[in-house]
């Protein structure tokens, strides 16, 4: 082969190599972060589509194992403990695999995180929680295989699981209470205005001891050489659930002439609302 046959044939391997055509993934993936309670959730799976297909009892079977998406299994990441099905589970991260039915889907938690597909082998010993939940189908198709994070509370929420007609979701439970009560116990050892005020938004918002919240939140007051308009008007609220009418009323009007002072007119509207509603003169 002379000199002139091999420079072509570099040239032709050169072209070649830079002629690479990038095109979509058939099943792209996608990362979904969200926020419950004090917990950080994220889910990191690949989205099919229908294209046409009849999807739950033939593209996915009934009552076959399902690693709930596509390519590589679907993850999800806690960074605090959880509960799901009864079971806490321990913070990290976890594959979720399924076995849609027509009715109900089995859904698993399993060790296991590296791989395509689903296990070669299942071994109980690697699921952390399992449980059933019911199928509710919708009137309207979805295209893409979808995973969300719905009914956002701030001890818990549901993983949905969207595609074809199906709707499931998968509750669980966030360790939020006992942590932020864990929180106010420390922080009350020697307790600043802002931590009395937290503490008492916490436990007002959480329908929780009221004359707790009443106490610490005039604490929280009384502690802060300025109070802001913003702080009054918790100290009103609190206080008016409290059945302390009058001294919602005196917080309220603080508030009012605090937000008037600063231009704020959301909560001069708010002031002015619960004024009106409390009967103020």
């Amino acid at each position: 082969m002379n000199k002139v046959v091999l420079f072509l044939l570099a040239i032709v391997a050169s072209l070649t190599v830079e002629a690479q055509i990038n095109t979509p993934a058939p099943s792209p993936s996608a990362k979904l972060m969200q926020t419950v309670g004090l917990t950080e959730v994220m889910i990191d799976y690949s989205r099919p589509n229908m294209r046409g297909r009849e999807v739950y009892g033939n593209l996915v079977p009934f009552d076959k194992l399902w690693r709930t998406g596509a390519n590589a299994y679907t993850k999800i990441t806690f960074d605090t403990d959880v509960t799901i099905g009864g079971k806490e589970v321990k913070a990290g991260t976890y594959s979720i695999f399924t076995k849609p039915g027509a009715s109900n889907w089995e859904v698993f938690f399993y060790t296991d995180i590296v791989g395509g597909g689903t296990p070669s082998k299942w071994e109980e010993s690697k699921v952390v929680a399992s449980l059933s939940v019911p199928v509710y189908k919708m009137d309207m198709p979805v295209e893409t295989f979808t995973i969300t994070v719905d009914d956002v509370m701030s001890n818990g929420a549901s993983i949905g699981i969207i595609w074809e007609n199906t709707y499931v979701a998968v509750p669980f439970t966030v360790p939020t209470d006992a942590t932020v009560m864990q929180s106010i116990d420390k922080a009350l050892n020697g307790p600043t205005a802002d931590d009395y005020y937290a503490a008492a938004v916490y436990y007002s918002s959480e329908g929780k001891d009221i004359n707790k919240a009443k106490e610490w939140m005039g604490k929280a007051i009384s502690m802060t050489e300025k109070p802001a308009f913003w702080q009054f008007r918790q100290q009103s609220l609190i206080l008016a659930k409290a059945g302390d009418k009058k001294g919602a009323i005196e917080a309220a009007k603080k508030s009012l002439a605090g937000a008037t002072e600063a231009g704020n007119n959301d909560y001069i509207k708010m002031n002015n609302d619960s004024l009106k509603e409390w009967g103020s003169k």
